[in-house]
């Protein structure tokens, strides 16, 4: 008896409704699940702002944290939708070819894929990796964050591109795993691109 047959009668149309999983692995489900927690930063910057703008129109107060947090919020935010946009298979692509190719083809188009976004992702994680560490050790090859150079002179440069190298590694491990994925004969799941439209 298969899982169709076993389904009872009103189910096979939500089924056919719903749209397949773009999701290729249980680390892709991980960096999904962190991503939706990542995506409150931007609502954090949002009630920051508006702290802000309260406080210096309202009552003649303003901050000197909130814009460099706003924008180190924001920067991690869109950091780590990298990663979490790799994982739901929801990245921008021009989609002519594959569309028209066959499953044989759109198979070796995903491996010629995968291996194109590991090498891009392993280089772009040892430029960050660079990056990463002029802002982390001074001259000498001490620790020392690179800072703002504020009048609040928070670490964030540092930090900040602490987080680009955390995602640029976590995209290449994606990027490894769906290259031995398609290497094995699993096609990319297809993503549904409708999703939110009218």
């Amino acid at each position: 008896m298969t899982q169709a047959s076993r389904r009872p009668e009103g189910d096979s149309a939500s089924a056919e409704a719903s749209p397949p999983d773009p999701v290729r692995n249980v680390f892709d489900r991980g960096v999904m699940a962190a991503g939706r927690v990542a995506a409150w930063l931007v609502f954090v910057a949002m009630v920051i702002s508006v702290y802000e703008v309260i406080m210096r129109y309202g009552f003649g107060s303003p901050t000197s944290w909130v814009h460099e947090s706003v924008v180190m919020l924001v920067a991690v935010s869109f950091a780590l939708g990298g990663p979490a946009t790799l994982a739901c298979n929801r990245h921008i692509r021009v989609r002519v070819l594959y569309d028209s190719a066959g499953p044989r083809l759109r198979l070796w188009l995903d491996r010629f894929n995968d291996l194109v976004t590991f090498g891009f992702c392993l280089g772009m994680s040892y430029a960050a990796f660079v990056m990463f560490w002029g802002a982390s050790h001074n001259p000498l090859g001490e620790w020392q964050l690179e800072r703002s150079g504020t009048s609040w002179n928070p670490p964030f440069p540092a930090l900040v591109k602490g987080v680009i190298l955390l995602a640029l590694a976590i995209m290449c491990v994606q990027a490894l795993l769906h290259l031995v994925q398609s290497l094995r004969g699993k096609p990319a799941p297809v993503a549904d691109d409708t999703e939110g439209t009218a």
